[in-house]
């Protein structure tokens, strides 16, 4: 037989979460009563609520005596401990129907070692991790792993059992505190230590009975006591919904990856669930991740969420359906309407604090609700009785802001001794967003390629002066020649080609890291690529290393990455300079720079513009990265985005820090390109600049670069950093090399022979675009489908 109509209640707990349910099923027609054990200050003064204390929560057959007592046919466990313990089994076996998911379904929250290994039986994308019940090869994982860790008690710790440590000793004092020195108790004799993953944390309730899911607003809680979100770690300060995090494709995403497979995981393995499960998420830069798993609402989401329920949503009908097994028959509708709540807190809490203090509690006005936790009536009095002591919860149709605001009007009415709240809730979606963060530029991070232009104009008639036999002494190319036959040695002399470059600001990175192992190789490369667009081979490189206090092994780790570039460019590192400065730079920093010489005949130089002709293929070689420009930007980016060197790289599939991807070194093409010299008619080395500024170098006058950005993938990296600092994708394209690192320029027919022995040479090559007619005036380069990258 089923659940009959109406409903005489058993609500199990004494929280917030308690209190905002009784406050949402005391407005159903379908509910005649409601017992609550123990409750709080807040469910005795709630509608159909009574207050019971002469039993424990935790006598489960003294709860069924009461039960039976006072007609009960429907029973909600509201924390975890109840349900860990089995009370939705021990009700229905005599049989009251109860809301919430069996013993067996409820070690998704009790065992984090369960919840765990289900998610990777399933397929459910989570934080890497082990678990440990032996202290001494859970210490020995933690000292061998190189990424930051998150250290959790396997049981139930009352929300306090998760520890973020933020260095190896203080994870090596959690690993202690939990399992040696028992602080959670038997819930830390297996603990579980995972990956700490970088994101914004998403909080999800959905009913489900089984089968069928209904998720409510995606939510954001604040772990953290302190504002910033610093200090230890609590039960939560604070919430909002909806977050503008949670866009519909990234929800339905959850529901489809996540959610979904979790519920039918579970059926699968003989738990069904039902009733609300709770799902922490972590959204990273590859997408939602798991974080934890609890079977039962959460605590304040609970209070957030619910007030956004409509009017004529019953939550006493959603729960019975739930429990019925035809949740799909049941609409759910929520208020457009965005909701807040601010968690007034003991002075002193987490750690210890006072009890007993009196509350005054001023009548809310509407859209606002008071929702206690730890609060309790003593003779008539309202007093203090927990750490987490009452809330402020708001709704407004207006906007977030508003119902921030409105929640912090109803702080105002509460009023204890040392009452505590943080002051910055909501504030994640308060932060700069894409529509509103300042979009950056080259420029804005101190550097100007107009400027660089302006330069170049300014001294051409100064270098024109210096112009001698065999060397025209003109500037703008990619690097300068003199024809050795027409300077006065033999005829047969050839052509000599010479290049100079430093790697700019992105040897702070490799300073800041401690990490000289590739910088060196930038250097050359940087050089090198120069040469070779001339079609020159380089043949000599010579090295200038500055600094004001000469560190033998920085130096010499740096000199031989110069070594390591030049063997792969294949040309001889012949000499260098190094100069002590005492006083000429900040500490350790020191400046680099070089200069590559290379030769060629004159059939091989480069560009070929006689040769060249609307309807010539563009042939994009692959970069390896950032390589060597754009760095001031990047680091501007990474400071506004709070983002160390040693933290992981939201973009990096391989999970390395941001340091060791951004000194990935810059590709040499000398080998590759020197082979398909014959075909090539011009090539331009992608440096500063970008595709825009370097195309139209190897262009003649008359001829134009029509280039297709959609033709390839905007890398992981580059992605990042237009998103992170809002950079239009124009700036993009003129600022770094976007993927493309070195452009070709072949004729039609030659162009799939070109490409297919340059990728037999080892690159990846993109088809990306032709030349063009160019009119007076108009683009040497000019770039197609640019909204591809928005």
């Amino acid at each position: 037989m089923g659940i009959q109509y109406p409903l005489r209640v058993l609500l199990i707990g004494n929280g917030g979460r308690e209190h905002a349910i009784a406050w949402k099923l005391s407005q159903s027609p379908l509910v005649e009563s409601i017992i609550a054990v123990p409750g709080n200050g807040g469910t005795a003064t709630c509608p159909k609520v009574i207050n019971n204390t002469s039993v424990s929560a935790e006598n489960f057959p003294a709860l069924l005596d009461l039960a039976r007592e006072n007609n009960v046919n429907y029973v909600i466990p509201g924390p975890e401990a109840p349900l860990v313990a089995g009370a939705v089994d021990f009700f229905e076996d005599a049989g009251i129907k109860s809301f919430g998911p069996s013993k067996k379904a409820a070690q998704m929250e009790g065992s984090k070692t369960f919840s765990k290994d289900f998610m990777k039986k399933h397929d459910i994308p989570t934080a890497a991790y082990e678990n440990f019940s032996d202290y001494d090869k859970a210490r020995a994982y933690l000292d061998r792993v190189q990424y930051d860790v998150v250290i959790k008690a396997s049981g139930l710790a009352a929300g306090k059992g998760v520890i973020i440590p933020t260095s190896k000793e203080e994870a090596r004092k959690a690993l202690k505190d939990i399992m040696q020195d028992k602080e959670f108790g038997s819930a830390g004799d297996e603990v579980v230590i995972e990956e700490f993953l970088k994101g914004d944390e998403l909080s999800i309730l959905t009913f489900s009975d089984g089968y069928t899911i209904k998720s409510l607003p995606p939510a954001q809680d604040h772990k953290r006591v302190g504002e910033g979100d610093t200090g230890l770690n609590t039960g939560g300060m604070g919430c909002y919904a909806p977050t503008n995090l949670a866009t519909p494709e990234l929800v339905a995403q959850i529901d489809r990856d996540i959610i979904q497979p979790t519920i039918d995981g579970m059926r699968k393995d003989e738990m069904p669930f039902v009733g609300v499960l709770f799902t922490g998420l972590m959204i990273t830069s590859t997408g939602p991740k798991v974080l934890e798993y609890n079977v039962r609402f959460g605590d304040p989401e609970t209070q957030t969420v619910l007030p956004l329920l409509s009017q004529d949503t019953d939550l006493a009908k959603i729960m019975v359906a739930c429990s019925e097994r035809y949740l799909d028959s049941v609409l759910i509708k929520i208020e457009p309407n965005f909701s807040a709540t601010v968690v007034v807190a003991a002075g002193g809490y987490p750690e210890s604090y006072a009890k007993g203090d009196e509350i005054t509690v001023q009548t809310p006005p509407e859209g606002i609700n008071i929702f206690h936790a730890g609060t309790e009536l003593s003779s008539n009095k309202l007093q203090t009785a927990g750490g987490r002591v009452i809330a402020a919860s708001a709704t407004a149709a207006e906007g977030l802001r508003a119902a921030v605001d409105k929640a912090y009007e109803g702080v105002k009415l509460i009023q204890f001794n040392k009452m505590y709240y943080r002051r910055d809730i909501a504030h994640r979606a308060f932060k700069p967003t894409a529509d509103t963060k300042q979009a950056l530029t080259y420029a804005q991070a101190g550097v100007s390629i107009d400027a660089g232009n302006q330069l170049v104009e300014r001294i051409r008639t100064a270098v024109r002066s210096t112009k001698r036999a065999g060397a025209d002494a003109e500037i703008g190319g990619f690097g300068g020649e003199v024809d050795l036959s027409q300077a006065g040695f033999s005829s047969d002399a050839p052509i000599m080609v010479g290049a100079i470059d430093g790697v700019g600001t992105k040897l702070m990175i490799a300073q800041a890291t401690r990490n000289h192992t590739t910088v060196g190789i930038d250097l050359v490369a940087m050089n090198v690529n120069d040469l070779v667009v001339q079609g020159a081979e380089p043949v000599m490189f010579l090295d200038y290393f500055g600094c004001s206090k000469l560190d033998p092994e920085v130096a010499a780790v740096f000199v031989e990455s110069v070594a390591a570039g030049c063997r792969d460019a294949g040309c001889a590192l012949v000499g260098g300079e190094t100069a002590e400065m005492p006083g000429m730079y900040k500490e350790d920093d020191y400046d680099a720079a070089g200069a590559a010489i290379g030769v060629m005949r004159a059939g091989s130089r480069l560009p070929r513009h006689d040769a060249m002709a609307a309807g010539d293929v563009l042939l994009g070689l692959a970069s390896s990265g950032v390589h060597s420009n754009g760095f001031s930007l990047v680091r501007r980016i990474l400071a506004r985005e709070n983002l160390e060197y040693s933290h992981p790289a939201p973009w990096d599939p391989n999970a390395r820090s941001v340091g060791d991807a951004l000194l990935t070194p810059t590709r040499i093409y000398v080998r590759s390109v020197l082979a398909a010299l014959p075909r090539l008619k011009g090539l331009a080395h992608i440096t500063g600049g970008g595709l825009v500024e370097n195309v139209p170098r190897m262009l003649p006058k008359h001829l134009a670069a029509e280039v297709d950005v959609a033709a390839w993938t905007l890398p992981p990296v580059f992605r990042w950093l237009k998103d992170a600092g809002n950079v239009a994708p124009s700036e993009m394209a003129r600022t770094f090399n976007t993927g493309v690192g070195m452009v070709a320029v072949v004729g039609p027919a030659d162009a799939e022979a070109v490409r297919t022995q340059l990728e037999q040479a080892g690159e990846t090559v993109y088809t990306i675009g032709k030349l063009t007619a160019r009119g007076d005036g108009e683009a040497g380069c000019v770039l197609r489908n640019l909204e591809s990258w928005s």
